[in-house]
């Protein structure tokens, strides 16, 4: 395939990267195989503990001369890169497609969110603002200033291959940190093409070897960057009992982390909602990605009023839904990303139904020709009710429940009433249902749409959830200031030193 031989794959690869040099590890190989027909696509070494070292040496040592580059020049360097990833999109988003399993649009989409979050970082670089403030001592001035934190580790998950480790890296680097990287071992490939394209951005620059480090593995590698006191801050993207086990390992040592966890995001569909722009929402939230999005819309909560006439133009729309290879254009969705993921949708089925999901689309893996690697299924639909466990769970699926609601209290209840709080949306045209969903007593989640759906998140907001979700923020908005310390300072330009608080310390 002439992609990857334009983003630099071999058929062995490399997998340990300071930046511009590939470094050597005698870890073991991950065999790297495509869900869209089973074929494997390219292997990579993993990092072992020699090589994790070493290039942990070389990232501290390089932010000592990176944090003292000025920021908009920073910028300018990421602005770089922006351009590289415009230049080999087409190539990425194929590779993205291809590795994930996702459509090509949505391949596409991700690099475009890639090449997004660097122009916003690019006007950060010269937006990093501190306050000055008034003290209570005569002659006396107060600001404070922001510095980088040092070393800022990322792992990311396969749903997301690209986009997610771009969303810190951008802001890391013109805060003035340097990154360590650990793609999902699931798409090992992803993180060897953005290295060779931003590389060649980093030699050109002389940016300091060891800015922007790649190493790759398994669970334990994880571990040891959670464990790491030499990597300031953690960035992880996953499950939440992923989760709960990076933050029990960064705070034992009191390190800082950014949590993206799971999601379990449901539409409200109100009586007063156009019916037919809720129906794109609700399902492209629930088959984008095949499911595996942590946005992906996992209920559906309807009036009473449109139920019936809403599940009708459901059922019509999911027999509509073309499945088969991503990368052509005219299917709707592609495979999961593996067999495993498989095995877990049908176990969730069976299990719905047993707590007692009705099934009114039936789901099922597909086999036959075009669907050899058995990563492909069904998009379902089930009536459930809220409280069951299968339903409280977020499985990684398009498995899709339906629930009926009576009030807008009843159904922001059910909205709430899950252990995740990332995404959540109402479909309605009455403004005074649509500002209580956004108030104190609405949405707790940390994403509240109205008339949009779960998915499909812009860089210029902050991303992240609230609960099981973990409660950071990544992208935009103000998120630059968890990369950094907060530092407040005092200057006595007076001839006296007055204390605060009138104390007074005569001798």
């Amino acid at each position: 395939m002439d992609f990857l031989k334009e983003l630099g794959i071999l058929p062995q690869n490399k997998g340990v990267s300071t930046g511009t040099k590939w470094i050597e590890s005698n870890g073991e190989v991950i065999e790297s195989f495509s869900p869209v027909n089973g074929q494997l696509i390219a292997a990579v070494s993993t990092t072992d503990n020699n090589a994790y070292e070493n290039l942990i040496l070389t990232s501290e040592q390089a932010f000592k001369e990176w944090r003292n580059w000025p920021a908009p020049k920073r910028g300018e360097i990421v602005r770089q890169v922006g351009d590289a990833l415009r230049k080999n999109k087409a190539s990425l988003g194929k590779l993205v497609s291809y590795e994930m399993g996702k459509s090509l649009q949505e391949g596409l989409g991700e690099v475009q969110e890639m090449i997004d979050i660097c122009d916003f970082a690019v006007g950060l670089s010269r937006q990093l603002y501190g306050l000055t403030m008034h003290s209570e001592r005569p002659s006396h001035r107060m600001y404070e200033q922001w510095h980088p934190l040092g070393i800022v580790g990322i792992i990311s998950a396969f749903n997301f291959p690209v986009a997610v480790w771009s969303w810190n890296a951008a802001l890391a680097w013109v805060c003035g940190n340097t990154t360590v990287w650990k793609p999902s071992e699931k798409t090992p490939l992803c993180g060897i093409a953005i290295f060779e394209i931003v590389k060649e951005v980093f030699a050109l620059n002389n940016v300091p070897e060891g800015v922007n480090c790649l190493i790759q593995g398994g669970r334990e590698l994880g571990e040891w960057m959670s464990k790491d006191e030499k990597i300031s801050l953690i960035s992880a993207t996953g499950s939440t009992r992923m989760g709960k086990a990076v933050s029990a390992a960064v705070g034992a040592r009191l390190g800082k982390s950014i949590l993206e966890l799971g999601g379990n995001n449901a539409i409200i569909i109100s009586e007063h909602a156009d019916l037919d722009m809720s129906l794109i929402g609700a399902v492209f939230g629930a088959v984008g990605t095949a499911g595996q999005r942590c946005t992906s819309t996992r209920r559906l909560i309807i009036h009473e009023k449109v139920y019936d006439q809403f599940k009708e133009k459901l059922l019509k729309a999911y027999h509509q839904i073309k499945i088969g290879d991503p990368l052509d254009s005219d299917n709707h969705m592609g495979p999961l990303i593996d067999k495993d993921a498989a095995n877990m949708y049908v176990r969730a089925i069976e299990e719905g139904k047993k707590q007692g999901c009705n099934f009114i689309v039936e789901g099922g893996v597909l086999s036959g020709a075009g669907f050899e690697s058995g990563c492909y299924v069904k998009p379902c639909i089930a009536e459930a009710k809220n409280n069951f466990a299968i339903v409280q769970h977020e499985t990684f699926a398009p498995i899709l429940y339906l629930m009926k609601y009576s009030t807008l209290d009843e159904a922001i209840a059910i909205q709430n009433g899950v252990p995740q709080g990332l995404s959540s949306a109402i479909m309605t045209l009455n403004m005074r249902e649509a500002e209580k969903f956004l108030s104190q007593t609405g949405s707790d989640c940390g994403i509240a749409n109205v008339n949009i759906g779960t998915s499909g998140a812009e860089i210029g907001g902050a991303f992240g959830g609230e609960k099981e979700t973990g409660g950071g923020r990544e992208s935009g908005s103000d998120a630059w200031k968890a990369y950094m310390r907060r530092q407040t300072n005092t200057i006595n330009w007076s001839d006296k030193l007055p204390l605060a608080q009138g104390i007074k310390f005569d001798f």
